[in-house]
């Protein structure tokens, strides 16, 4: 059976990377040609990620480990392999990214580096941000506990979010506070 799901979990995973690499080309004018992929350490971090997250949901914790343990020694990514990314996310270099357990991240969804999705403190169930669809993270930004962050939102460079980013709106800051906000007008059939 744990082979079977890890089957499923696997061709899930090369889907994903087939949409991370399509949001990576078109967001990352450095790459010339599709070939420089290959080089990518934001692109090959998240690779080892979706397979030791396929190895993990399937049940193979000793080799989830092993390639979670590989991302962070060769790329210095440590994006712990039961968080849960979208496909379509693009980590743009790479270094420095800490994204911890019960993080969820959504697709169209750009970190830089230096990014960390963390816990305040050691607790059982939720403590890690879930971060919406099409947000920005900027390099070196620290979001801290169980908070939310809407989609379209952006984050800027060296901020500290402690608290709920509304969806389309910019935060700065130590501690990050809004300091624009977009009007989304909801159209009514």
């Amino acid at each position: 059976m744990r082979l079977y799901i890890l089957g499923a979990e696997l061709k899930k995973a090369r889907n994903a990377l087939k949409e991370d690499r399509q949001a990576l080309l078109k967001s990352d004018p450095s790459i010339e040609t599709p070939a420089d992929i290959r080089f990518h350490a934001g692109y090959r971090s998240l690779r080892l990620y979706r397979y030791a997250h396929a190895f993990y949901v399937a049940g193979f914790r000793n080799v989830s480990a092993f390639i979670h343990f590989i991302s962070r020694v060769l790329y210095a990514v440590d994006i712990h392999p039961a968080a849960e990314i979208e496909p379509g996310v693009v980590i743009d270099h790479g270094i420095g990214v800490v994204i911890g357990s019960t993080a969820k991240v959504g697709s169209g969804t750009v970190i830089y580096h230096g990014v960390t999705l963390g816990a305040k403190n050691i607790t059982p169930g939720k403590r890690h941000p879930q971060v919406g669809k099409n947000v920005f993270i900027g390099a070196g930004a620290t979001l801290l506990g169980a908070i939310n962050v809407g989609d379209g939102a952006r984050i800027g460079a060296g901020s500290v979010v402690v608290e709920d980013v509304p969806p389309y709106s910019t935060v700065v800051g130590v501690p990050a506070k809004v300091v624009k906000q977009d009007c989304i007008k909801e159209v009514v059939a």
